[in-house]
């Protein structure tokens, strides 16, 4: 295919960008259009979306305190010849569009969540589909907001600023960054409220005053609900905005070092495209029968997922032998690998997780001996889960490498990250159905505390039980993208390093000084006989758990808080638990929102700050190391928490199914606190850290110039 061609491919990408987009329009107004329920139904649903609103004004302002500190940062660095003028700005866009895929998926699972619940008072399969299609709202505003940044951008670079191919891939390297900060304080500031909300009602109301799930005498109920938005839907729309874009914009710097120009530029953005089609059409084959059983839930779920997958692997064949030519169709071979090793992380996801199966019903037996032996099984689940995703990902490097590369060693970097975008291709449909797992929940929620009774309930049980599971396997699919994305940003780190140093080695011409010289020498980069690369690793390696930790103590913290408040009402408020006065649910809320924005600060700073100071002080080298070693451990990490945390909230749902004594026995106690302590694991650390990754490979891509010319130790 020529050049010329290939010019006129692009405007496929702002065209797919319009079609998910209105799709996703049509399903807004088609969930509009259900019945809200009853009076009692849509009190309670306005009070989660006005808490949830709140949440998100008060976030959205502290965070433009941050962007706007950020901006001048990279102003000044601009200024001072070490970034291109147009970078502050792309770093902007790129946080504005991530911050508006989450509000738009929250707007709407918050409209939702009773019109799920009076579904499911019909019928299981209606309560399923507009659960469902309201994940898929948020699935392709993501990939629609997504593609209409990187639409506007390389228009403006190409045609604006007549840049070079090289020029445009590298700047919009910057707006990713603004997009994985916006998803970190998102991520960690909803993690941390859904979390001391959950964690709070039902240590309190479970445990001790022995009361069921979301009943409405708890004052955390609202805040617990309110939580679920903010944390996983706003919080997971950023996350994967992030994780979306990061993909095609590494892989279109590869391909530049690659020597595809433009024709490898293209691949990932109209790959994406192709995702957007398979995933309209896969929404239309999620369909269930009556029976409230995993098995038939996560089937109907499945029909979607692995149709639109077959799809995106027809549709990139004939895309990469005209493109790239039918000499180079090895990568299609690296696109087939992202694919599969997706589907095969979310199986195994599936099967550790899933009370359908051996080690979460094994998690469940443990509760019979106590709380103490729920952690210990939780926490081997979810160490053993670690293997089999880690064989994958390195099974997926190595065939995308070798079939894509043949010999060539940037030809294989360009499969491994072509491989990424592969896995997320389908990402309107993968965040459909994550995204519906909150809905779900809420739905349950809403039932309970307005009183739909027991059929009405068991359904939405159903389809919460099943939202943790497909929760799980969204997490695991981004996790597993991330530890893909970011080995491309660390060679496109090591690019840029030896691209800039070959610069001022020849503008110094023989007075360039050694290190200049070592810098543009890409394979020294790795050296672990280097002293530089081994300082940066084992710091790489301690920054996620450091992280963890900081993100767990506060969810820790604002738990606290509620536990005491909810004590408090309990105690002081005269026939609350008879029934007979209401709690104070504002007060629980305005703790958490307090809290969040709060606690979040520390966390998302350090993920900024270390990969530049490390630069500072040990050197480029120093900094290969830190990405290195971040990405390992925080993969593996990541995994670990994700994997444990839903193992342990679906051993206790699987108890309360009615195995080992059901709701109010010990073992379900036991169980419960196995529950709360996967809360933070699950829904704040965890899916953090593979933001934490692709945030400090960003950073580092952008500031790698500064670096270069400031560290101490060269």
């Amino acid at each position: 295919m020529s050049e010329k061609m290939v010019e006129y491919l692009f405007y496929l990408v702002p065209l797919g960008s319009l079609i998910a987009l209105f799709y996703a329009l049509y399903l807004y107004v088609f969930v509009s259009k259900q019945e809200p329920g009853t009076a009692k139904m849509q009190e309670i649903s306005a009070a989660v979306r006005e808490g949830a609103m709140a949440y998100l004004k008060r976030q959205y302002k502290g965070v433009s305190v941050f962007f706007g500190i950020m901006f001048v940062i990279l102003m000044i660095i601009s200024f001072m010849g070490y970034l291109p003028a147009v970078v502050p700005f792309a770093f902007l866009t790129g946080g504005f569009f991530s911050a508006l895929a989450g509000f738009f998926g929250m707007m709407t699972a918050t409209k939702s969540n009773a019109r799920t619940a009076w579904a499911a008072s019909k019928s299981l399969n209606t309560g399923l589909q507009v659960a469902f299609k309201s994940g898929a709202v948020m699935g392709l505003v993501v990939v629609g907001l997504g593609l209409l940044d990187l639409s506007i951008w390389f228009l403006i670079l190409k045609y604006g600023f007549n840049a070079s191919i090289q020029d445009i891939t590298s700047t919009m390297l910057n707006f990713g960054m603004g997009a994985s900060s916006m998803a970190l304080f998102a991520r960690v500031g909803g993690g941390i409220f859904t979390k001391a909300a959950d964690v709070g009602a039902d240590l309190v109301g479970k445990v001790e005053a022995g009361i069921p799930e979301d009943d409405p005498r708890n004052p955390a109920v609202i805040a617990d609900n309110v939580g679920d938005n903010v944390g996983d839907v706003a919080g997971m729309g950023a996350d994967l905005y992030e994780s979306y874009v990061g993909s095609i914009v590494a892989t279109s710097a590869l391909a530049v070092a690659a020597g595809l120009g433009l024709k490898g530029v293209m691949i990932p953005m109209i790959m994406a495209v192709i995702g957007v089609f398979a995933s309209i059409i896969g929404t239309w084959f999620v369909r269930s029968d009556e029976k409230a059983e995993q098995k038939v839930l996560l089937a109907a779920l499945r029909k979607g997922t692995y149709t639109s997958a077959i799809l995106v692997a027809i549709a990139s064949y004939p895309l990469i032998g005209m493109v790239l030519g039918w000499d180079k169709i090895g990568v299609y071979g690296a696109v087939l690998a992202g694919l599969i090793a997706g589907v095969l992380i979310g199986a195994v996801t599936e099967y550790y997780t899933s009370g359908t199966y051996k080690p979460t019903q094994g998690v469940a037996d443990t509760a019979t001996t106590g709380p103490a032996t729920v952690i210990i099984g939780g926490m081997a689940v979810g160490m053993y889960s670690t293997f089999i995703p880690v064989i994958i990902v390195a099974i997926a490097i190595i065939v995308s490498y070798f079939m894509a590369g043949r010999g060539d060693f940037n030809m294989g970097l360009y499969g491994i990250a072509i491989s990424a975008v592969g896995m997320l291709s389908t990402l309107g449909i993968t965040l459909a159905t994550d995204a519906y797992g909150p809905v779900a929940d809420n739905a349950g929620g809403i039932a309970e505390m307005s009183g739909l009774g027991k059929e009405v309930r068991q359904r939405t049980d159903a389809l919460d039980s099943l939202g943790n599971t497909t929760a799980a396997t969204g997490k695991g699919f981004a996790i597993g993208s991330a530890a893909l994305t970011a080995l491309a940003l660390i060679v496109s780190f090591t690019e840029k390093v030896q691209y800039e140093s070959i610069k001022l080695v020849e503008k110094a011409g023989e007075n360039a000084p050694k290190w200049m010289h070592e810098a543009s020498k890409i394979n020294d980069f790795l050296d672990l006989t280097n002293p530089q690369v081994l300082v940066g690793l084992l710091i790489g390696a301690m920054l996620p758990f450091l992280f963890s930790a900081m993100t767990m103590q506060a969810v820790g913290r604002a738990a606290q808080s509620i536990v005491f408040e909810v004590r408090r009402q309990f105690k002081e408020i005269a026939g609350l638990m008879e029934g007979n006065a209401k709690p104070d649910y504002a007060n629980c809320v305005d703790i958490c929102t307090k809290a969040a924005q709060k606690e979040m600060i520390l966390p998302a700073i350090s993920a900024i700050v270390a990969p530049v100071a490390v630069g500072l002080l040990v050197g480029v080298k120093g900094v290969a190391g830190l990405l290195a070693g971040s990405t390992a451990a925080g993969f593996v990490l990541a995994v670990m928490m994700a994997n444990a945390g839903g193992s342990w909230d679906n051993a206790k749902k699987f108890i309360e199914e009615g195995n080992h004594g059901g709701k109010g026995s010990d073992p379900h106690k036991a169980a419960v606190v196995g529950d709360t302590v996967g809360d933070p694991f699950k829904d704040t650390s965890g899916p953090s850290l593979n933001i934490l990754i692709k945030l400090t490979s960003m950073v580092s891509v952008v500031f790698a110039t500064f670096i270069m010319n400031n560290a101490l130790f060269k």
